[in-house]
């Protein structure tokens, strides 16, 4: 992919994903160079709904800007260099707050997918404790330490939880990982809802094989970005 056209991609992703309410002024998505392995792109300390191109600073995996950009840096950017050093499958991270989900991710209760459109996230979401390995902290994965602990709690799944704090989400683009963080939040508030009710009949394996295949055909992927970008607006800006 051209590197102008995937870092519009990310403002972008960045915008869909503040508009779902996946992303708050807290989380942050991130792309691989799309021709370099070993770099990628983040924005600086900004909102995600307030992203724009000139924010987006390239990063090498040890999670230092290949230029000194002169501005504020997340301070959580191990969470997506130590994911694609451990990944070289990954090319996009999503780490988020998202609210649906927090319950799942503070108590004993599995995130499975219960719905078709999260059957992408694969049988069952593991949590990470980052007091397992490190004790009392102020949650924040600020260290490659503690990054390359988060990293090995997802090994090659789709999705973690990460105890009294979100989730981080990969795909293998940036449209992957916006689909699979969307429908984490929406699997967790259907669980939430239906959970009152009665039992969850969630997905069996051969249903989460099949409707995860399903999830990622391009006509599943192509029609719902296309649908996202327009609603930013966004759609043939120059960003």
């Amino acid at each position: 992919m051209d590197l102008n056209e995937a870092i519009s991609n990310l403002v972008i992703a960045n915008r869909i994903l503040a508009q779902k309410n996946v992303l708050d002024a807290f989380g942050h998505v991130s792309i691989r160079h799309p021709q370099n392995p070993d770099r990628y792109f983040l924005s600086r300390t900004r909102s995600p709904r307030l992203v724009t191109k000139p924010d987006i600073i390239e990063f090498s995996l040890d999670n230092r800007p290949v230029v000194d950009p002169g501005v504020r840096l997340f301070g959580e950017r191990p969470i997506h260099g130590c994911i694609y050093q451990a990944r070289p499958d990954v090319m996009a991270v999503c780490h988020n707050h998202a609210y649906g989900l927090l319950p799942f991710a503070v108590t004993k209760t599995p995130m499975r997918p219960a719905i078709h459109m999260a059957a992408l996230l694969g049988p069952e979401v593991p949590v990470w404790d980052i007091r397992d390995d490190f004790g009392d902290t102020n949650m924040l994965v600020t260290t490659n330490d503690i990054g390359k602990s988060l990293a090995a709690r997802l090994g090659d799944g789709r999705a973690v939880l990460m105890r009294g704090h979100g989730s981080t989400v990969v795909g293998a683009n940036v449209q992957e990982a916006v689909f699979a963080s969307y429908y984490l939040q929406v699997n967790a508030e259907v669980l939430l809802q239906s959970q009152a009710l009665g039992k969850v009949h969630y997905l069996s394996p051969e249903e989460v094989r099949l409707g995860s295949a399903m999830n990622l055909a391009p006509l599943s992927q192509e029609r719902v970005w296309e649908d996202w970008v327009e609603q930013t607006g966004l759609a043939g800006s120059s960003l």
